[in-house]
């Protein structure tokens, strides 16, 4: 067990459509290669020092590739007082679930 709430990747697409904040802790190459339009990058090993421009007022998804950082960031940020979810399957379950993504301002066909 987690302690860690996690959604589906179309509960996640669902819930980023009504406003819930979408944290993606890829690192940049990754995040190139495509993410969500509503998505804000904070590379795992930055959330600690990046803390204050996580949203305290709303739900907070975290998401990485395949499940297991999110997992970790969203730990820490239950941890911090954050209402924080994991992603399951990240943005490979995203990507399967049709969701959004984006590349360098143009749609992306995928996510490696």
């Amino acid at each position: 067990m987690s302690g860690v709430t996690e959604v589906t990747a179309e509960e996640a697409i669902a819930l980023t459509e009504s406003g819930a904040w979408l944290l993606d802790v890829r690192e940049q190459d990754e995040w190139d290669r495509g993410h969500s339009p509503r998505a804000h990058l904070v590379p795992l090993r930055e959330l600690g020092s990046r803390m204050a421009e996580i949203p305290a007022d709303r739900p907070v998804l975290v998401v990485c590739l395949s499940g297991s950082r999110s997992l970790r960031a969203a730990r820490a940020l239950v941890g911090a007082g954050v209402d924080a979810v994991n992603v399951s399957g990240g943005m490979l379950a995203w990507t399967a679930a049709n969701g959004p993504l984006v590349s360098d301002g143009e749609a992306a066909a995928h996510v490696e």
